[in-house]
């Protein structure tokens, strides 16, 4: 039994009170009882609402499995399939026409277009990381990946390499800041003469995007550009390796990169108890304050990592400028499904752990918001909270008061907290326009999450029929039409200026030339950001923006008109053609059952939220909770439809068991799932899959919590 403290109704969890108590809570203004009955009231008054719409979920889901059972053997109806959803409170009515009006956005989420990262906040390393990312050198995305066309060579400094690398960066510059009558690679030397930046007496075809210098005008050490919103900075060093050997003595550019960084409470960490949640919250707290460090050996060598700080300039005119030299943070929040026993109700319930993320982190984003000196998160006096998970306008409206009520409790101004609505699943997906009128006040953020969207997009409809193959759901019209639909109205509510319309992640890190090809496609599609899986990406996707002026795409789109409706994301992706031979079953259930076991093994036994595990071609794949709750669903559907066997099943998990084992033969700390197959971790996976079709909206998380905290207490 946990050691637990009380306070007005509240069981809190020893580690988490003293957390609160002598921490979180120092600094902020906010009187430790005002905290502790505002949360229980929250607690108590809100847990049987949040109670409530997840019954609503279940009662909608168990309505829309008996039509399709009722209609199995019969040519699938769209029209009366629509009527149906109509019917049961699934499919609503849009409304009228309106604008959003949240207010005191900073421009990140309002103005500046660029790369999003998403880290797990319990890593205090890859936190930090991401907030630093906001800077990243383009010279080591190019050199250090696979960018130009091949991988990056080992052992020592390639000189061939390195001139491509040179060449590539320059024609990058003479496209983003193009000279008049010369070339950057031409350039034999940067200077400042009356204000204005001269390449070798020659001026900038744009001189307003030159912003800034360091150094002395007539030899400086850096200088700083923008374009498209997003800053590019010169780097002069006659000593360094690189700036010897250049004409100029550029040793790098360093690109603005990840613009904002959402640290992470829920997909891709592992948080199932106090213990978890106070060193998720802990870190939160580091970054809200400013002061978190993380020390760390890497190369043989005891380093220290702490946030960057903000850099500053001389300005062309006389004067200073600076820019920030952190990514703005987001921190998503837990959705409304789990509870956690870090804090109990009167009842002796767990408490609702997206009510008690609500009170606790933005009691912590205060220590930011309360700053009168140092390098400020939101200069606008905001907080941004992701919220995941939610399906449709009631649990969108459930978060805002929330939100509303956490302020009240806090002290703060009415829609301090802006809220991020993440169209992740399908009830929310059709009834997009009524969830940002929901939180109109405070939207700042809507993106599309093709992962979950796909995973609860099998759940819904898991009796209509079988689903295709993996590869072929994502060709299939709804996919199209989501994305696009998601952006038209996003921008028919107002959004652009004042919001973030985002799209989801690149899952293969390695990757990054086919990043560089594939992924400008979602500022092309009008998104201001778009999320990538390391700092080194966000500085080659940012390349993408200084391409694309993604304001001038929205304007082009929002006069012609939505380009999808809801008819095509209702269009159920089964598969139309069973022509699958026994190997291609055998080959998508193998995919499926390892990337769910190299996942789940480090979930349960190390804690790890978010891994890259290998596929089926040894491609290395982010996988979190969301890629998860796609596999597990897959082959659960499968299984319910007798595409494949359970037999069958039993025996690829066994098998890619001995894959994964192999796979983590060098990690001291992995247990090995084989011979036995009967370890915590294992029994895990095998629930996800075999149980899959009964746990609520196909999520992961019931199982995962369960299964760890059950590890944790042996």
């Amino acid at each position: 039994m946990a050691n637990r403290v009380e306070r007005h109704g509240l069981q809190i969890d020893r580690i988490l009170f003293d957390f609160i108590e002598s921490r979180a809570l120092p600094g902020t203004g906010v009187d430790a009882d005002v905290f502790w009955k505002g949360l229980s009231d929250l607690a108590h008054d809100f847990g049987p609402r949040n109670r409530a719409l997840l019954e609503t979920r279940e009662t909608i889901q168990r309505q829309i499995d008996e039509w399709h059972i009722k209609r199995r053997n019969q040519p699938h109806d769209h029209e009366a399939y629509k009527a149906f959803l109509t019917e049961i409170g699934y499919l609503l009515p849009e409304g009228d026409d309106f604008e959003i009006d949240t207010a005191n956005t900073d421009p990140e989420i309002a103005s500046v277009p660029g790369p999003q990262l998403v880290v797990p906040i319990t890593n205090a390393r890859y936190a930090l990381n991401a907030a630093n990312a906001r800077w990243g050198s383009l010279y080591d995305g190019f050199y250090g990946t696979d960018a130009m066309g091949g991988p990056a060579p080992k052992g020592g400094y390639d000189k061939g390499r390195g001139s491509r690398v040179v060449a590539r960066a320059r024609v990058f510059l003479d496209e983003a800041f193009p000279i008049d009558g010369t070339s950057h690679a031409d350039a034999e030397r940067y200077h400042i003469r009356k204000g204005a930046l001269l390449v070798d007496d020659m001026p900038l075809a744009d001189p307003s995007k030159f912003i800034g210098y360091r150094g002395h005008p007539m030899a400086p050490e850096a200088i700083l550009l923008r374009n498209n919103g997003l800053h590019v900075e010169l780097v002069f060093d006659r000593t360094h390796p690189i700036g010897s050997r250049d004409q100029c003595g550029l040793a790098d550019v360093r690109l603005e990169s990840a613009i904002s960084a959402i640290m992470d409470c829920e997909d891709s960490v592992a948080c199932v108890d106090a213990e978890d949640k106070a060193q998720a919250y802990g870190n939160w707290l580091g970054l809200m304050q400013g002061n978190l460090t993380e020390t760390f050996e890497k190369g043989g060598k005891t380093l220290t990592r702490a946030l960057n700080p903000d850099l500053t300039y001389a300005a062309p005119g006389g004067g200073e400028v600076t820019v920030k030299g952190r990514a703005l943070m987001l921190v998503r929040n837990v959705g409304h499904l789990m509870t956690n026993p870090a804090i109990l109700t009167r009842d002796g319930e767990e408490i609702y752990e997206g009510l008690m993320d609500a009170m606790v982190t933005t009691l912590i984003a205060m220590h930011d918001l309360q700053k009168t000196e140092g390098a400020r998160n939101s200069h606008c006096g905001s907080v941004y909270v992701v919220k995941p998970k939610m399906h449709g306008p009631e649990e969108v409206t459930f978060a805002d008061e929330t939100f509303t009520f956490v302020e009240k409790v806090l002290g703060l101004p009415q829609y301090t907290v802006k809220l991020g609505i993440m169209d992740e699943e399908r009830r929310t997906s059709v009834n997009l326009k009524q969830c940002i009128r929901a939180a109109r006040h405070r939207v700042a953020f809507i993106n599309t999450g093709f992962l979950d969207r796909t995973g609860d997009e099998i759940h819904t409809s898991m009796e209509a029929g079988p689903f295709s193959r993996k590869d072929f759901i994502k060709r299939k019209a709804w996919i199209g039409g989501y994305e696009n639909r998601n952006v038209d109205i996003g921008l028919e509510c107002g959004l652009s200026g004042k919001a973030q319309i985002g799209k989801g992640m690149w899952a293969m890190p390695d990757m990054m030339a086919a990043m560089l090809e594939q992924k400008i496609e979602h500022p092309k599609a009008g998104a201001n950001c778009a999320w990538v899986p390391s700092p080194t990406a966000a500085t080659l996707h940012a390349l993408h923006y200084h391409k694309v002026d993604v304001f001038a795409v929205q304007d082009k789109l929002r006069k012609g008109g939505r380009r999808a409706h809801v008819d095509t994301i209702l269009d159920i992706p089964l598969a139309a053609f069973r022509k699958w031979s026994r190997e291609q079953i055998m080959r998508e259930v193998e995919n499926n059952a390892q990337g769910i076991l190299g996942y789940v093994v480090r979930w349960i036994d190390q804690g790890v939220g978010c891994s890259k595990v290998p596929d089926i071609n040894d491609v290395g794949l982010m996988e979190d909770r969301a890629t998860c709750r796609i596999s597990a669903q897959h082959i659960a559907n499968w299984l319910h439809h007798g595409v494949v066997s359970r037999e069958d099943v039993t025996e690829i998990m066994r098998r890619m068991a001995e894959v994964v084992d192999g796979q983590n033969a060098g990690d001291p700390a992995y247990r090995p799932m084989a011979p036995g197959f009967d370890g915590i971790a294992y029994q895990a996976a095998c629930e996800l899959v075999f149980e899959g079709r009964t746990q609520p909206s196909g999520y992961t998380e019931p199982v995962l919590h369960r299964r760890r905290l059950q590890l944790k207490a042996a």
